[in-house]
């Protein structure tokens, strides 16, 4: 069963891989470079103090903050340092049909992608503090982010797939800690 669903990314991710030409090279650079997410993140924090104030914005910035730094460190240590899957980039088997943008291969364990958890977390995290449509933009750039992944060669549609959904789910969490604990109330 488990060598099935590999076979089933490694042709997802073979396939999705394969549409590239130059201008997407260079888009596609541009949207994984950690920077990207910033304009988002700043619009983000402005929205918060705007909504709740300096005091419950700043505090709501710290939840913010903690969602990622929590999807990001979980990632890691619970996830790539523990299941150990190389990336496509270091993956024998394909590495000479993938992709690559500027000799770019990421770490040697991708999974899961930290980019696609710590941009779907703080998605989820700003979408439900604030409203719907910060929401849904946030998971469209969230999106738009997880595929970079797979275009440059350094993640399995697995990877973003079970990133995002971790992203999700600590969002969610630091959300109802936030909400509930601090009772920070609109």
């Amino acid at each position: 069963m488990i060598e099935w669903l590999e076979n089933i990314d490694r042709s997802l991710f073979l396939w999705l891989n394969s549409f590239h030409s130059e201008l997407f090279d260079g888009f596609f650079w541009c949207v994984t470079n950690k920077y990207f997410g910033i304009p988002f993140y700043l619009i983000g924090i402005f929205l918060l103090v705007r909504g709740f104030g300096w005091k419950k914005g700043l505090i709501l910035t710290a939840g913010a903050v903690l969602a990622v730094a929590l999807a990001d460190q979980t990632a890691q240590h619970l996830f790539k340092n523990v299941f150990e899957r190389w990336r496509p980039s270091h993956n024998n088997e394909i590495k000479d049909l993938v992709h690559i943008v500027n000799d770019y291969r990421g770490g040697v364990n991708g999974f899961v992608s930290s980019h696609a958890a710590n941009m779907f977390a703080i998605a989820m995290f700003l979408g439900l503090i604030l409203n719907r449509k910060v929401m849904v933009i946030g998971i469209l750039i969230a999106g738009l982010i997880a595929y970079s992944r797979i275009y440059l060669g350094v993640h399995y549609p697995a990877d973003v797939l079970c990133g995002g959904i971790l992203g999700l789910c600590i969002g969610w969490l630091v959300y109802r800690f936030f909400y509930n604990v601090l009772t920070l109330n609109k």
